[in-house]
């Protein structure tokens, strides 16, 4: 569990936090093995049997003071009677993690039978949509394929299909069979019978380890609805034209429904992968594109905002479905029409699954991630809870969980891996802030419940039944230092931290008000973090308000290192698809796509994806500077012949058009700089598209468009010209300039 805070050292009280201008909170990475320095938590059992607080209900730790037959609680300060059983356990201390360390990991007691433990197993359904091309089907065989040798021996895998009717793979006897049944075409209208009474489930759902080879022939079987069929299976509009064929909302409904009746029996979590070409256009949940295209001609709507929200209810509802019937949904959008992600998103991130778009078949790496994601470890079925101590709580909460109906401070999360990522912000709980004189620290406490799947070692346990359910808390307690004064809050600020909240916070707005409020939020809040950092430095001061500047307002903060990347982040931020807007050709379901992708990673990653890192190689085998500007005049004057630019989602190496012809292109397997990609390749979350290129012979727009120092940012924003970052400075100085003003009046 790897937690990260803006500020080690928090804030003195709310008149500190405000005249920082600094956001204040921290982000969680619950599954992590390890926390952000590296190191693992102590583990244990009997969990169940952890003291916890009687007033705050935190959980006893490393931090609280201990005599012989009580304890004070570290977070509130509540002196606790000990049991009996807790007086013995910590008379050896060394015994017992919580004693050890702060970072814990204790077993706790299941409910149910050891025999329904056993049985429980992985269940997988691929849903792959018909109405779509020869390519996306080859794909998506191939994807599937990918995934069958992923999955552990014991789970259970089904194939179903969906178009204007939804097709059952019977694939456990001698040849696959498929059974249909046809989906109204209206958007009211349900299955006319079960997918139970079509097939029972224990049929639908076949052995990997057993049917693996059956499972790959059903696939190669898959061919597109052919045009003529659909004509006949789809409805009829105005003046007999065709509507639609897709019907991806009622075989979703169905499935989980058909599902949901073997939910804690058959298995404890099932996952679903939604294999989509294009919108839902056919029964119920189909989605309205045509407003893409009206937004689009029209000069009268803010396109950038009308085309955020989602336009029907229905598949944030059938989110839930999801969750009652134990289904966890990951979609896979191969297309490059509209497909209202903005609509379809809920049904993944709150059912605790992901959202991948892929806008061509060419150079899809959906093979790729879908091994990946079935390969890492994920815990299920988790509930995660932060407490503070009384100075100070947690206000919004951000990240792909739902909130508990009835408890504050309390998400669940579906299902979590070890990249997922929450994040937090803090308020003041009275005006009084941190005591000076008591010594006592900040203290955080995040808990994490959550549920494993084990594979039995035992040679005693069948194939069929060798998974065991395991059920866990994972406690992480975090001290904290104060700041004296603003010059010691400044200097333990952890830039990646902050952009992380930044990029929530400008996303919230962007989905409430329009990409164009995010983007001002975003410049108003440089503008003001630079103003109260000038104050407080003394390095800008109006003697009056009508004279000029005693001396030359700092935007790039010389005096405070930490605060130094914030503007280039910024600048970033403001130049990402994210931010970008509608006319400049951001095509709104990637920005929906950037935001459930981007809303999930932890902060290095995010970094990453925000402000691509430029490094530069003498030779594949010898790098020559770690770290460039994203401008020409960085490639010019390095004088490299070999550049590498990592933007999380894509890997870049580019040679120079002055690169010595004899160096090896592209780079040889065992090169240092190959050995560096394949790492970068291995730590993340999704597989990121690796580029070679050679200046003046190919292509080398996809690696200009990342050199965004020297691009405009939109004008009509207001915030920058025509010199990219240098012009953007000026901005930001010109609007500090006029805010100190505004203050001194």
């Amino acid at each position: 569990m790897a937690v990260q805070a803006t500020v080690s050292r928090f804030p003195f009280d709310a008149d500190a936090q405000e005249a920082s201008g600094l956001p204040w909170g921290l982000t969680v990475t619950p599954f992590a093995a390890k926390d952000e320095n590296g190191v693992g938590p102590a583990y244990g059992s009997n969990g169940h049997l952890l003291p916890r607080c009687e007033n705050c209900y935190a959980y006893f730790n490393s931090y609280c003071e201990l005599d012989q037959w009580a304890w004070n609680c570290s977070l509130c300060g509540t002196l606790n009677g000990l049991s009996s059983e807790a007086i013995a356990r910590y008379s050896l201390p060394q015994s017992s993690p919580e004693m050890i360390s702060s970072f814990i990991d204790l077993e706790l007691p299941l409910d149910g039978s050891e025999e329904e433990m056993t049985q429980a197993r992985p269940v997988y359904v691929a849903a792959i949509d018909l109405s779509s091309s020869e390519e996306f089907l080859e794909l998506t065989k191939s994807a599937l394929l990918a995934a069958l040798e992923a999955l552990s021996p014991g789970a259970l895998f089904g194939l179903a299909t969906f178009s204007h009717k939804i097709g059952l793979y019977d694939v456990q006897g001698p040849i696959p069979v498929v059974k249909n049944v046809f989906i109204p075409p209206d958007a009211d209208s349900r299955l006319s019978l079960e997918l139970e009474d079509v097939m029972p489930l224990l049929q639908f759902l076949a052995p990997v380890e057993t049917c693996k080879d059956r499972i790959a022939a059903a696939l190669e079987t898959l061919r597109p609805i052919s045009s003529w069929e659909r004509s006949a299976g789809a409805a009829q509009g105005l003046d007999g034209v065709l509507m639609g064929g897709r019907g991806f909302g009622t075989a979703m409904e169905a499935l989980f429904n058909y599902l949901g009746s073997e939910y804690g029996n058959t298995f404890a979590l099932a996952r679903v992968f939604a294999f989509l070409s294009g919108p839902p256009d056919y029964g119920r949940g189909q989605l309205d594109t045509g407003r893409y295209g009206e937004q689009y001609a029209s000069k009268r709507v803010d396109a950038d905002r009308a085309l955020l929200p989602e336009q029907t209810p229905f598949y944030k509802d059938l989110a839930t479905v999801a969750v009652q019937s134990g289904v966890c949904v990951d979609i896979f959008a191969v297309t490059n029409e509209y497909t209202d992600l903005a609509s379809l998103k809920f049904l993944s991130i709150e059912s605790g699954g992901s959202l991948f778009l892929y806008s061509s078949t060419d150079d899809s790496t959906l093979p790729q991630d879908m091994f990946r994601m079935l390969s890492r470890p994920y815990a299920f079925n988790c509930v995660l809870r932060l407490r503070a101590s009384t100075e100070f709580q947690p206000g919004h909460s951000y990240g792909h969980f739902f909130p508990d109906p009835q408890y504050a401070n309390v998400q669940h999360i579906i299902c979590c891996d070890s990249y997922a990522t929450y994040a937090y912000d803090f308020d003041f709980a009275n005006n009084t802030g941190f005591s000076r004189d008591s010594g006592e620290q900040p203290v955080v406490q995040i808990a994490f419940q959550y549920t494993v799947m084990e594979q039995s070692n035992s040679e005693m346990v069948s194939s069929s039944s060798n998974h065991t359910l395991k059920r866990r808390l994972r406690i992480r307690t975090v001290q904290f230092g104060t700041a004296r004064n603003i010059n010691e809050l400044y200097d333990s600020v952890d830039p990646e931290v902050v952009l992380l909240l930044l990029v929530h916070k400008v996303i919230l707005a962007s989905l409430d008000q329009g990409v164009r409020e995010g983007r001002a939020l975003l410049h108003d809040w440089l503008v003001l973090l630079t103003a109260q950092y000038n104050d407080a430095f003394k390095l800008a001061q109006y003697k009056n308000r009508s004279s000029t500047m005693t001396s030359q307002i700092d935007v790039s903060f010389s005096q405070c290192p930490q605060l130094q990347p914030m503007p280039r982040l910024v600048f970033a931020l403001l130049r990402n698809p994210l931010l970008r807007f509608h006319e400049e050709g951001v095509h709104p379901d990637f920005r929906i796509y950037l935001q459930c992708l981007f809303s999930g990673l932890e902060p290095s990653s995010l970094h990453r994806a925000i402000y691509p890192a430029l490094m530069s190689y003498t030779t594949p085998d010898k790098q020559a500077y770690p770290r460039h500007s994203l401008s020409r005049a960085a490639l010019i004057t390095s004088g490299s012949p070999i550049f590498f630019l990592d933007a999380y989602t894509t890997l870049i190496v580019f040679y120079s058009s002055t690169a010595d012809p004899s160096l090896p292109f592209p780079p040889p397997q065992d090169c240092m700089l190959r050995k560096t990609i394949n790492k970068m390749k291995k730590e993340r979350s999704i597989t990121p598209r690796l580029m070679f290129m050679r200046g003046g012979e190919d292509d080398a727009t996809a690696f200009e468009n990342y050199l965004i120092e020297e691009q405009d940012v939109n004008g009509s924003s207001g915030f920058a010209s025509a010199m990219g970052f240098v012009s953007f400075l000026e901005d930001v100085t010109q609007s500090v300039s006029q805010y100190m003003m505004t203050e001194v009046k």
